[in-house]
């Protein structure tokens, strides 16, 4: 068998901030094991794609991405050997990706991170190593307590895995397992890791965030973990994501408005606002609690940035239920917006729902709800043109002329960005500086360092 520092491998990541995290515990697992990890492909002698697979867009992004690097290893010029397929599709596809794909050697399930080193190794030691690990789903058997990190200016924090609803159009119960939280003295250690770092945002992930600790303690125990990250010296902001209507209760409310560590901001996907349409989804959620949880915020934490995802094009939607999540939207005003186009996924109750909606319609939905909700964008960021606020740099833009951060109500990726000029000096990555906005539209703002 080849020396394992002589074996270089790259990993290309896809898909959600979850998967990242996964990535990046596999990228310590190698380094730890003694292969080189490289960040081009083009120098790796294996390339491991870890995938998404939750919905139609995200599987053709991951099959197109296999495709290329295929490509790369049919090149003589190029050293790539192998191919490994980690994550969400192989635990819905493995045999499919096989069968379909011979160029991948191998494909682990999201149950398999652990084995990472064990499938590269196998690759240079026989010709007969197991082709396929995917018989187990999910869990945390893979997670550590320090990690390498991609991130620059932030760094994700995972604290449960798996999820314990069954939406009706969703997969993830069938690629990730039952929900299982982290025990708070492992997010703990990891955290310092994090801040030892140099990094001073953690942001919160699971598939829920806010029922964290149900399984483990008996109650949602949130609240209790925001305090105790709170304590730990370096961090600066801790941001929560992927958060549920049910679980935004009056402690949690409370923490968020006296912890002056926590983002006065919430991701909460609603999927949509038709009680109808909510019960189909197997949603646990109606318009009215909606109505009330989102009043509460606002009137308990004035200031506080509200950020949602809707889905257009359910199974039955018709024109009046698809009014009524508009008309709901319009009432709400969600300072950020994402909309998810209908797919459906093998397994799933609303695969085979009677009434599927056709494409084109879907598309005009899609696209009525971006426009709507642009204003809401547009409003939002304007009203805060004077405000002044600590800003996190996470990169200078493409021309060089600005940097590019994020104050407590922009997540990353996902939200707008705030184009930063420096008035005094040069700025850190990773630094937190007092910023003024100036200038503002739908997707980002502008702001001087003061």
């Amino acid at each position: 068998m080849a020396d394992r520092k002589s074996i270089s491998v790259a990993l290309i990541a896809l898909g959600c901030s979850k998967n990242l995290i996964d990535a990046e515990y596999m990228v310590s697992m190698l380094k730890e094991g003694g292969f080189t990890v490289v960040d081009d492909v083009n120098e790796a002698d294996v390339a491991v794609i870890n995938t998404c697979g939750f919905i139609e867009s995200a599987k053709t992004e991951a099959i197109n991405t296999i495709l290329d690097i295929a490509d790369l290893k049919e090149d003589p010029k190029r050293p790539l050997e192998h191919i490994i397929v980690s994550g969400c599709l192989p635990q819905r596809y493995s045999g499919d990706i096989l069968k379909e794909m011979p160029e991948v050697d191998i494909v682990l399930g999201t149950a398999h991170y652990k084995d990472i080193c064990e499938a590269v190794s196998s690759l240079y030691k026989d010709k007969e190593y197991s082709r396929e690990y995917s018989d187990d789903i999910g869990g945390l058997s893979h997670v550590k307590d320090d990690r390498y990190i991609s991130t620059s200016g932030y760094a994700w924090l995972k604290i449960a895995e798996g999820c314990l609803h069954r939406c009706s159009f969703c997969a993830i119960p069938l690629i990730r397992g039952k929900y299982i939280s982290r025990p708070i003295e492992d997010i703990l250690t990891e955290a310092k890791n994090i801040v030892a770092k140099g990094y001073k945002e953690i942001i919160l992930a699971a598939q829920d965030t806010t029922n964290y600790g149900i399984d483990l303690y008996g109650k949602r125990s949130l609240p209790g973990l925001l305090r105790e990250l709170s304590k730990i010296d370096g961090i600066e902001v801790i941001r929560m994501m992927y958060g549920y209507m049910d679980g935004i209760d009056d402690e949690l409310i409370s923490e968020i408005r006296d912890n002056p560590k926590v983002a006065k901001y919430l991701d909460i996907p609603i999927q949509h606002a038709d009680n109808d349409v909510l019960k189909r989804m197997y949603r646990g959620d109606t318009s009215e609690l909606i109505t009330e949880r989102i009043g509460k915020l606002r009137s308990e934490i004035p200031g506080i940035i509200l950020r949602t995802t809707v889905m257009v094009g359910f199974p039955g939607e018709t024109e009046e239920q698809f009014g009524n999540l508009l008309d709901r939207l319009r009432e709400w005003k969600f300072d950020r917006l994402g909309c998810f186009i209908f797919s459906p996924e093998e397994g799933t109750k609303a695969f085979d729902m009677p009434d599927q909606i056709d494409e084109q319609t879907k598309q005009q939905r899609y696209d009525a709800v971006y426009s709507l909700q642009q204003q809401f964008s547009l409003e939002s960021n304007k009203s805060r043109i004077g405000e002044e606020t600590e800003v996190t740099i996470d990169s200078i833009s493409d021309d060089g002329i600005f940097y590019v951060g994020r104050s407590y109500g922009e997540a990353p990726d996902v939200d707008p960005c705030i184009y930063v000029v420096a008035s005094t000096g040069e700025l850190k990555i990773g630094g937190r500086y007092k910023v003024k906005i100036v200038d503002a539209a739908e997707y980002e703002m502008t702001g001087v360092t003061l």
